[in-house]
Order: C-alpha cells, then sequence, then structure tokens
C-alpha cells in the first residue's frame, strides 16, 4: 500500500488502531492485487522444464515442435502488464515479435518497455492515447494499422497471442472505409454523454470498424490465434470485451441502427455513418486461423477476492458480482446506502456487517456548459453520502462506517482519481464547509465535493481493469472522535 494525493492507503500491518477508512480500503485493494495482470499471466502460463517443449496456458498445452515464432499483439489498459507477464514465462521458448497498444505514459508500459528491452525482444509497446482520454486517437489508428499489418502477413506456423484488457476499444481502433476517425469520435461522445452502457457502445463500435468484431480474426494469417481476456464486461461476453476483434461477431449493423435510433432519434450524427451502416457488406477476409479465447481474470475474481479478506479481517460480509448491466450510478449509490443503513440499524436481521459488489454503472452527463469534474464512481459515492445524510444517522453511527467505490484500472472519468470513500470525515468536512450535495451531484461535479472533504482515491494505474470495486462495512467498536 502507498500514499496518495488526499487520502492515504495503509498497511494493516502497520497500525496500531484500524478505522473504518483503513479496513475499507485494505478490502479494496485485496481484489484489486487478485487481478493483476502480470501476475494473473505468471500463475496461468508455464513452459513444462522437464519437457521445454509443451508451453500451457491455462488447460490449453502447444507444443514448440508445431510453431517457428510467437507473435503478441493487443491493446487495453492492463496490456502491457500482460506482455510482460507473457514474456517473464515464455522468453526462451521461441522468439518473439509483436506490437502492442497502451495509455501513454504509464507505468506499466515503462516497466514492459524495460523488461522487453532486457530479453531482447521485439515486442513494440506503442503508446496510442494520451492518459486520462478514453477515446480514440490518430495514434491508435496508427498502431491498429500496424497490429493488422503484422497479423496480415503471419505464417502458418506462427502461435499469435491477443492481449485483451479494458479500454481496448478506444485503443484499437481502425475506422471502416468511408467514415472518418471524428465521425466515428461523434457517435462515441453523443452515446457516451446520454448513458449509453458498454453494450449498446461496443456494438455499435464493432460496426464502424475494421478491426472490431472480429476484424482481427479475419486478418489474422497465423496458423493458431489465443486471445488472452482480461474482462472489464459484466458476464464476460467474449465478443463485446474490447469490442470483440479476435472473436465472431454475432449483432449486425441493424442492431447498430437499432441503438443508434435511441441516442440519435433525429439522425444528427454525421451521414457518412449510416451509409455505412446501411451499405455494410460481407466481410471480405474469409477465416483461416484456429481461434481460442481464454478468460483469465474478472471482476467476479476479484470481488471474491476481496470478500475473502474481509472474512480474514473478521467481517461477516455479502459478495455479489453483477453479470448484467447496471442502472445509473446515482441509483446503484443510493442501494448501496440504504444496504448499510439496514446491516447497522437491524443487526437481528441483518448479521452482514460487510458486503463487496462489482458492476459499472452509467452516468448520464449535464451540459457540458455546466458540467464539472468527476467519474462514475466518484458520482456514485456521492449519492450513497446524499442518503446516509438523508437517513440522520447519529454520530455514532458515522464513526462506524465507510463505503468505498472505485475503478479497478486506477481511473475514473476523466480524473486522476480511482473513485472515492464516504465516511465520518468526509461527513465532517462537508457539515463544516456547507458543501451542496444536490448541486455537486446535478453538475457532475463529484471529484469538486470531495476534494475539498479529504474522499478521493488516488492510487495510479494499477496494471489491471475488471470494472468496478465497492466495499460497505460497519465495525462496531468505532465511533466517531471529534
Amino acid at each position: 500500500m502507498t500514499f496518495s494525493d488526499g487520502l492515504f492507503i495503509l498497511s494493516r500491518d502497520n497500525l496500531t488502531i484500524n478505522t473504518p477508512r483503513t479496513d475499507v480500503l485494505t478490502i479494496w485493494n485485496a481484489g484489486v492485487d487478485s487481478v493483476r495482470a502480470r501476475e494473473l499471466l505468471h500463475d496461468q502460463v508455464s513452459v513444462d522444464h522437464s519437457n521445454p517443449h509443451d508451453l500451457f496456458i491455462e488447460d490449453h498445452v502447444f507444443s514448440r515442435a508445431d510453431f517457428d515464432r510467437v507473435l503478441i499483439v493487443g491493446a487495453g489498459k492492463a496490456t502491457a502488464a500482460m506482455a510482460e507477464g507473457l514474456c517473464d514465462k515464455i522468453a526462451s521458448w521461441l522468439p518473439i515479435n509483436g506490437w502492442i497498444n497502451v495509455p501513454q505514459c504509464s507505468k506499466e508500459s515503462k516497466n514492459v518497455k524495460s523488461s522487453l528491452g532486457s530479453i531482447s525482444q521485439r515486442v513494440i509497446v506503442h503508446e496510442a492515447r494520451p492518459n486520462g482520454v478514453n477515446e480514440p486517437r490518430p495514434e491508435g489508428v496508427y498502431g491498429t494499422e500496424q497490429i493488422l499489418h503484422l497479423v496480415g502477413n503471419a505464417k502458418p506456423r506462427d502461435l499469435c497471442v491477443a492481449l485483451l484488457s479494458g479500454g481496448g476499444s478506444a485503443l484499437l481502433t481502425a475506422p471502416c472505409h468511408g467514415i472518418t476517425l471524428d465521425n466515428k469520435l461523434a457517435v462515441i461522445r453523443r452515446m457516451s454523454e446520454s448513458g449509453a452502457g458498454i453494450v449498446e457502445l461496443n456494438t455499435v463500435r464493432k460496426h464502424l470498424s475494421r478491426v472490431k468484431g472480429g476484424g482481427l480474426l479475419r486478418q489474422c494469417r497465423a496458423g493458431r490465434l489465443v486471445t488472452l481476456v482480461l474482462s472489464d464486461v459484466l458476464g464476460d461476453p467474449i465478443d463485446l470485451i474490447a469490442s470483440g476483434p479476435t472473436v465472431e461477431d454475432m449483432s449486425t449493423p441493424s442492431d447498430a441502427i437499432e441503438i443508434l435510433a435511441c441516442f440519435d432519434p433525429k439522425r444528427t450524427l454525421p451521414a457518412a455513418v449510416y451509409r455505412v451502416l446501411e451499405n455494410a457488406r460481407q466481410a471480405p477476409h474469409p477465416i483461416t486461423t484456429r481461434a481460442t479465447t481464454i478468460i483469465i481474470g474478472n471482476n467476479a475474481l476479484a470481488v471474491d477476492e476481496a470478500g475473502i479478506a474481509a472474512e480474514r479481517m473478521g467481517y461477516n460480509h455479502i459478495m455479489h458480482s453483477q453479470t448484467n448491466p447496471e442502472g445509473s450510478a446515482e441509483e446503484v449509490g443510493r442501494h448501496h446506502a440504504d444496504m448499510l443503513v439496514g446491516m447497522l440499524r437491524d443487526r437481528n436481521t441483518h448479521r452482514a456487517n460487510c458486503f463487496v459488489t462489482g458492476g459499472e454503472p452509467v452516468v448520464t452527463l449535464a451540459p457540458a456548459s455546466e458540467r464539472g469534474l468527476g467519474g462514475r464512481n466518484q458520482q456514485l459515492a456521492l449519492s450513497a453520502y446524499k442518503r446516509l445524510v438523508e437517513c440522520s444517522l447519529s454520530q455514532t453511527e458515522w464513526g462506524q462506517i465507510a463505503i468505498l467505490s472505485g475503478g479497478t484500472d486506477g481511473e475514473d472519468g476523466p480524473t486522476d482519481a480511482a473513485g472515492a470513500i464516504v465516511d465520518d470525515r468526509v461527513h465532517r468536512m462537508a457539515t463544516e464547509k456547507k458543501l451542496d450535495v444536490d448541486g455537486f451531484l446535478s453538475r457532475n461535479d463529484a471529484y469538486h465535493f470531495f476534494e475539498q472533504t479529504d474522499g478521493l482515491l488516488k492510487t495510479g494505474p494499477t496494471g489491471t481493469n475488471v470494472c468496478d470495486i465497492r466495499v460497505g462495512l460497519i465495525d462496531w467498536k468505532h465511533q466517531r472522535h471529534d
């Protein structure tokens, strides 16, 4: 655990007194630690030292005699760490080449560049977008073209390993012929600002792309294509994670048009977008490679491990990882606050004193002229805080609770925070400063609320991305200390 701006994350081993805040942070971090990409690859990839001709990935076996080279491609917020973990394991198995698209200047991208350079491998780590800009950029288009060229020129005796994680849709981008990157951005921005969920977004993205929706699969000429996925989509639908570049697409252009009708009923988006969707033709490239997809980590795993940490710390917990799209961040935040108050005030009915949940709610943004700064986790936490205030908790009750909501990738919207925490400290500072909670909520400005109340969770890039983890707990031993 490390110090971070706004609030610090402490190791329980170095504390003499644990508080609801330190406990909720410890539990949340245990969930994130369990799905760190490099460590997951270390656990699930191995070369049999007694028979170095065999490579094991999960329960799949690959013989060195069948291949001449390993080709590594991919994109995502955690893909640099995935590549580092993979190369740690297979550096001596066969020659490696490749190209991956990652966010700019992340700690993980710097580490993997150093690691790959030290073992003289030729995997290019391409920074395809600036940090904090989670949408396609020209740098991403360039990197994607290089990936498509690489897999298109692969040989039948190549083993191609595609590494995909959350954020891959923005980092792996190649607009269809007939539309521009600006056309695609207009669609993505309209849908995102209107509260579109990941299923809706990625279904539309697939039909405006040459790489998504199985585009990379069709382009690949390697003998085998193995896709390793760190899932950031609830329920793990492999055709939607990073918009499914390596699996056959089950949706149709008509599905995309139907979705757009909900967010652009008057068809004010670029006409070229509708022309491409209405005139879509059968994909020109037949599938020639044998493809396998393996999920190496997901939200359910992170929630389970956080729950195990809570139990180890003495909490009687309940856990739930969503498998379907969630509602609004405000609705989810109120629900979590009600859960916590129910546990707090009815100990006979509610024996649990901790919950761990996973999901990914949506936020409908205020007009740009009014909009502040924040992300879905901060909006969720602020909505939970508002509901707790409405429940008129006593000073003692405030001292016993904490709720945290954070993105496992360390990013929450266009901010430098992963999310936020609500506890006695936040309540005291908000009360002393007479902050207008409704005003911060209505203009999506939760960041500046929690910045003033010492509630921001800042972790930096975590090397993983499996949606969000929310933790709420009651520590009966604690109460407010003025």
